[in-house]
């Protein structure tokens, strides 16, 4: 099976200006997703698709490969994801890149480690379309989220089948953490809910997704932590 991982870096970022070349620990943040991505097993090559010049050149100075410039529509604030990784799947089969399975790595989660993608990669099979990754929510709709109901009073966003006296009594629900994708190529057409679906569950601590400047204070922080404890 041929795998290859995929990280998708635009070069416009509104909450955190450059974040996916900003230094984090002493190399730029999409560094840490390319080093991990090379020190998986299973993993063939890693691609980078760009719209930013100083974003592929950095990729390429770590070994990754950048086969283009993004086209600018797909590189827009609103543009979606999933077409952006088909479009560099479709390119690269264009030019005879044989690919059986696609490993999407956000550069915006640097926590993951090397072992949470090889078991994410485990899961995928023959029955699978994709392969996700998040931790247990500490929100829960049957218990404590709420929206505003078509009468305007306030509910909870799922009815429980019987009243919950606490947390621990709701049915267990998760959330997203956009770190890790295992893809079935052809499945990237249809996205995530139109297909089977698998979902590898990883720590809290590991789970989050750059986007503000507090983000990035966090992360650094438990980075800073868990180096100097020889991890």
């Amino acid at each position: 099976m041929n795998t290859i991982a995929t990280i998708c870096a635009r070069g416009g970022s509104s909450g955190v200006p450059r974040k996916n070349i900003r230094l984090l620990c002493g190399k730029p943040l999409i560094v840490h997703t390319i080093q991990q991505a090379q020190s998986c097993s299973g993993i063939d090559a890693v691609y980078v698709s760009t719209d930013d010049p100083e974003i592929a050149q950095i990729a390429s100075d770590a070994g990754a490969i950048v086969p283009f410039l993004r086209p600018a529509e797909l590189a827009t604030s609103l543009a979606p994801k999933v077409p952006v990784i088909d479009h560099l799947v479709g390119e690269l089969r264009a030019v005879g890149v044989k690919i059986d399975r696609v490993v999407d790595l956000d550069p915006t989660s640097p926590l993951r480690i090397v072992s949470d993608i090889e078991q994410a990669m485990a899961l995928f099979d023959d029955n699978t379309d994709v392969v996700i990754t998040g931790y247990e929510s500490e929100k829960n709709p049957y218990f404590n989220m709420v929206e505003t109901q078509p009468d305007g009073n306030i509910g909870l966003v799922k009815k429980p089948k019987a009243n919950i006296a606490g947390r621990q009594g709701a049915p267990q629900v998760f959330s997203m953490n956009a770190s890790i994708y295992v893809w079935r190529p052809e499945a990237l057409k249809r996205g995530i809910w139109d297909g089977r679906v698998k979902l590898f569950v990883m720590p809290r601590g590991r789970s989050i997704d750059i986007d503000s400047e507090i983000d990035f204070f966090f992360v650094e922080k438990l980075m800073e932590m868990a180096n100097g404890q020889g991890r």
